[in-house]
């Protein structure tokens, strides 16, 4: 029943904690306007800047069915925090987005229009198709990116526009098998997400979204992800 479906969104945080209350206020409102049942995630690997503290906090004002808070010790990768929410969520489908407000939850309601349109298994947001795009980032990053995008396109035929975005909506079901299945990390982790979803025969709807860099902190895109994903790419492309 559509009316029953609840939207379990997972939050990885590490030393978020300038962003994290307003991501949160952003996806409540974004939620509470479009009708549909959620509850936030919010998996924080032991931030020294005192995120968890914040957390706590954003429950308290919130109420701990809407604001579920389940930390672990140390950063231990975005699949196992992956793993770790989807065993924590009520919800029939899951969101996948950053916490640092490079993802605007105005799109959410979109990606849930997209995915009954034609019941798909997945919904990527998308910066290089329609109107998606990128703010914030220099000429570098851009054409690091692009190029990284296109070289996928050309090696493994996925498909999909943006391969290394993480903002998605999948159903719960289908991420649980995806993460299980999925070696990379780092940077090739949402890319191998979609080159399996093709692998298993999902289905891949797209959103075009607007991504804005970093707010608050720094970014982590340096020289070594460049070498880890053309490592990762290799490794992809031998498997698939």
């Amino acid at each position: 029943m559509e009316s029953r479906d609840k939207y379990s969104v997972l939050l990885p945080t590490y030393n978020e904690k300038e962003n994290l209350p307003i991501i949160v206020w952003l996806l409540v409102k974004a939620f509470t306007e479009s009708g549909y049942d959620f509850e936030i995630i919010v998996i924080d690997d032991g931030s020294p800047d005192g995120t968890l503290d914040v957390a706590k906090q954003l429950q308290t004002i919130y109420g701990d069915k809407k604001i579920v808070l389940r930390p672990r010790e140390k950063k231990l990768g975005l699949g196992t925090a992956y793993i770790h929410g989807i065993k924590h969520a009520t919800g029939n489908f899951v969101v996948i987005m950053d916490a640092d407000l490079s993802h605007h939850p105005k799109f959410i309601k979109e990606f849930i229009n997209r995915q009954k349109e034609g019941n798909y298994d997945l919904v990527s947001g998308t910066r290089y198709s329609g109107f998606g795009g990128v703010y914030g980032w220099d000429i570098k990053r851009k054409i690091i990116s692009r190029g990284a995008n296109y070289v996928t396109q050309v090696l493994l035929r996925p498909g999909a526009s943006d391969l290394t975005g993480s903002f998605r909506l999948y159903k719960k079901e289908v991420l649980e098998k995806l993460v299980q299945s999925c070696k990379s990390k780092g940077y090739v982790f949402q890319m191998e997400m979609i080159i399996r979803a093709r692998q298993f025969g999902f289905t891949i709807g797209e959103v075009p979204i607007s991504f804005v860099d970093r707010v608050y902190g720094e970014s982590k895109l340096g020289g070594n992800e460049i070498y880890q994903f053309a490592k990762g790419l290799i490794y992809l492309f031998a498997t698939t």
